[in-house]
């Protein structure tokens, strides 16, 4: 499966292959692995990625066309 979304969240911010694959703590050629589709994304590094970019997992993986995070939610 690819995940074209990954590379357009990691361009629109203006990070390369190399920063995502630091904050993800795995090579910059695994990650690039992820972008083109041969790998599949453990949930905790998801859960990682939407957190960065602010948005949710189902935008990520292609489920929601909508970027913005919809957790608002706050805890007291």
């Amino acid at each position: 499966m690819e995940f074209k979304r990954i590379k357009d969240l990691r361009e629109d911010h203006d990070k390369l292959q190399k920063d995502i694959a630091k904050l993800l703590g795995i090579s910059q050629q695994y990650y690039s692995e992820y972008e083109k589709g041969n790998r599949t994304f453990p949930i905790q590094q998801l859960i990682t990625l939407a957190k960065f970019y602010g948005t949710s997992i189902d935008y990520i993986v292609g489920l929601s066309d909508d970027k913005h995070n919809l957790n608002t939610k706050k805890t007291s």
